[in-house]
């Protein structure tokens, strides 16, 4: 655990550290949206956060190349290098974008690109865990599409939901969070050293969001832009993927009785945790139901609307922060709540425990004018607006973050939601990537 936890701070100062000099650098490049009359924020805001994300990830996966037990995992798997190289594809094609918004289906092959790179060089879904027959093989055919699919649907699903500060990074991490949790007690409780690398890709993409995340809380100094919200997307269908298609029920059953058995105790946390719906979950609802609202008043999918989740929480009267923390709350019940069952799903208590956090989540979508105040020996620990007597207002029910009107901000759902699982949108048909 301690060279996980060196690996992840050793990520997390990298990024925090190049994301001040990153941010000039986009200044000076360019690599920022004009003010336009629809507009949110006050002051042209850089991209091309994704740098520091990126050499984030490099320095974590150089730190656990030299420790003893983790370089182990570059010595006995390929599955690093190829994280490795498809990152550095999708995040040279996400600066790009940044700086000259590349054409959608450009960005969209070079997504699926990436996402053959890895597999060939063996991060693939080999098999699936299906309850009550076991673990199914799948053909190299079946496998690389099924990899490729996923992967293409993660990224743009994490492009999706960037709409505000914060957003996304602090999601992808709560997810990480609980799949490290998982995967860890995978590798250390059963001993399956196959998911060592889900492991260490999971502690590396919490270290890039934490890292970023001090930078892109509200009001934002900085976008992590294509470069970043695709990079982190890739990284967390990587270890979904290398956990999902490569740790076999087979090694499991020696410690649940039966391969059966093992199945049906992993499908809880694999359906949430590594397809990978802690992510996918609250923007897909949103898609779904832009479509299905759209459809039922007879407009186009593609239809203009300011129905999305984070609009709605901003309209009723949530300030930015707040809608943040109320969807930071949902992914963290989804994701650690599925976790937490798939220790015992046969405990009422979790179950109990899951309805009462939805409880009090459903408590905070009603009480939008409570401003929570940190205690007074607290306060210097906390930002200005949480403390009493601040001077700092913070701008209520704000329709978008980054600028990216409805307009822009339609295509996305339904582009996720295509007959091709998934699709990646430059800048004119998406605003949700800074």
């Amino acid at each position: 655990m301690r060279e996980y936890l060196l690996t992840l701070c050793v990520t997390a100062a990298v990024t925090y550290l190049l994301t001040g000099p990153v941010r000039k650098f986009a200044i000076v490049a360019g690599a920022m949206p004009e003010i336009r009359a629809r507009d949110v924020h006050r002051e042209p805001t850089p991209r091309l956060g994704g740098i520091a994300m990126f050499f984030g990830l490099c320095a974590g996966l150089l730190v656990a190349d030299h420790l003893t037990n983790l370089s182990e995992v570059f010595e006995k798997s390929n599955e690093p290098r190829a994280l490795l190289s498809g990152a550095a594809l999708i995040w040279l094609i996400g600066v790009l974008d940044d700086k000259f918004e590349i054409d959608a289906l450009i960005k969209l092959g070079g997504q699926m690109i990436a996402a053959g790179v890895m597999v060939m060089q063996g991060l693939t879904i080999l098999w699936l865990p299906i309850p009550g027959v076991g673990s199914v093989a799948l053909t190299q055919w079946q496998g690389t599409l099924l990899t490729v699919a996923l992967v293409v649907i993660t990224i743009n699903a994490v492009n999706f939901v960037d709409g505000l500060d914060g957003l996304a990074s602090g999601m992808v991490c709560i997810a990480a969070a609980a799949f490290f949790l998982y995967a860890y007690r995978i590798w250390y409780s059963y001993g399956v050293e196959a998911a060592a690398p889900a492991t260490l890709f999971a502690a590396i993409l919490m270290g890039m969001c934490i890292g970023f995340l001090p930078h892109n809380m509200h009001p934002a100094r900085i976008f992590m832009g294509d470069s970043g919200s695709m990079l982190i997307g890739l990284v967390l269908a990587a270890g979904a993927i290398s956990i999902t298609g490569q740790v076999d029920p087979d090694a499991l059953k020696l410690f649940v009785g039966s391969e059966k058995a093992a199945v049906h105790q992993t499908v809880p946390v694999y359906i949430p945790l590594l397809l990978p719906l802690t992510i996918i979950a609250v923007p897909t609802a949103d898609l779904v139901l832009a479509i299905v609202r759209r459809t039922w008043r007879g407009q186009s999918p593609f239809a203009a609307d300011r129905g999305h989740l984070h609009h709605r929480l901003l309209e009723i009267g949530h300030s930015h922060s707040r809608a943040v923390l109320i969807m930071y709350f949902w992914s963290a019940l989804i994701a650690f709540g599925a976790l937490a069952y798939s220790v015992n799903s046969a405990s009422m208590w979790i179950v109990l425990g899951i309805v009462i956090l939805s409880a009090v989540g459903l408590a905070l979508l009603l009480l939008p004018r409570f401003t929570p105040r940190a205690p007074r020996w607290a306060e210097h620990l906390m930002p200005p607006r949480y403390r009493r007597g601040s001077a700092v207002a913070e701008p209520e029910a704000e329709p978008a973050q980054d600028g990216g009107s409805e307009e822009e901000r339609a295509p996305v759902a339904a582009g996720v939601a295509g007959p091709h699982g998934a699709t990646a949108l430059n800048r004119r048909n998406a605003g949700t990537s800074r």
